[in-house]
């Protein structure tokens, strides 16, 4: 009898052990389970978004922006480039998902020109063009005569025209599209400037410092490489009150709609931002309203 219990309470402890390891097996698979169900969110790949841009300012607010992007799960590869063609070609060869360099009118000039299928998916700042002089003061010392150097780009034209004429130093048509002037719709030129548009928009700087001309307009992009200041080495600036002329990020047709893309925008017209900028580049380069 004694040898019967004996086998029952062995048999009883042998099973209470067997349960309770088992409850505790069950546990740690699902503990582990819930560990790697929380590592693997953990380690979730950022989204990759390549965006071509010119070097100064874009490439800079772009690295600005790279750990803001990166709080939100999107990894950044910003990818340079020195002139205003190849972004653009880039774009619609898909080799970046976005480009930022070109203003407005620029970006709808080369969609006419080249049939792309692009669109401006948020604007983000202005780079105000100065006119700058080694000769001159003011606007009003400029002399009878006075050689204007300007942009070959055809689409800065319009820019350029429009920001003389609100500086009273020229007249142009009538009822003229602003944006699209050329220098065939000047009508009237008191001072008979002599325009000179055949210099590659990058190399006005070095024009300028050279002493070439009585003045030249300098985009702000290109005279804060050249170690200018757009806000103080100017004897005019154009205004950034309803100006067209803002820089956006563009995108082929639909991408427009990508979250990745719609968080950029939001990061770049973001306070960080409009703080970087406005800190950086001191009224050389403005946030777009």
């Amino acid at each position: 009898m004694k040898k019967f219990l004996l086998l029952v309470t062995t048999l009883f402890v042998v099973f209470a052990l067997a349960a309770c390891g088992g409850g505790n097996a069950k546990e740690d698979a699902t503990q582990k389970n819930q560990e790697g169900t929380s590592e693997q969110t953990e380690t979730t790949e950022p989204v990759k978004l390549v965006v071509g841009a010119s070097s100064t300012p874009h490439a800079e607010i772009l690295e600005e922006a790279e750990p803001l992007l990166a709080k939100k799960g999107i990894e950044l590869k910003i990818v340079p480039f020195q002139d205003y063609i190849l972004p653009n070609k880039a774009l619609n060869d898909k080799e970046i998902d976005a480009n930022y360099f070109q203003h407005i009118p620029y970006l709808e000039a080369q969609k006419e020109k080249f049939s792309y299928d692009f669109v401006n998916a948020g604007g983000v700042h202005i780079e105000p063009i100065g006119i700058y002089s080694k000769k001159y003061k003011s606007l009003e010392e400029l002399p009878e005569g006075a050689k204007i150097i300007m942009s070959n780009s055809i689409p800065d034209h319009g820019r350029i025209l429009s920001m003389l004429e609100e500086k009273g130093l020229i007249k142009l048509k009538e009822g003229v599209e602003k944006t699209t002037a050329t220098l065939d719709d000047i009508v009237e030129n008191p001072k008979k400037l002599a325009f000179v548009a055949d210099v590659d928009p990058g190399l006005l700087p070095q024009v300028y410092n050279n002493g070439e001309g009585d003045a030249a307009l300098i985009n702000s992009n290109y005279a804060i490489d050249a170690g200018l200041d757009p806000a103080k080495d100017p004897i005019a600036v154009e205004s950034s009150e309803n100006n067209p002329y803002i820089n956006v990020i563009a995108v082929r047709s639909g991408d427009e709609n990508r979250e990745e893309i719609k968080t950029l925008i939001e990061v770049l017209q973001s306070k960080e931002i409009t703080d970087f900028i406005n800190e950086k580049y001191q009224g050389a380069v403005i946030p777009a309203k």
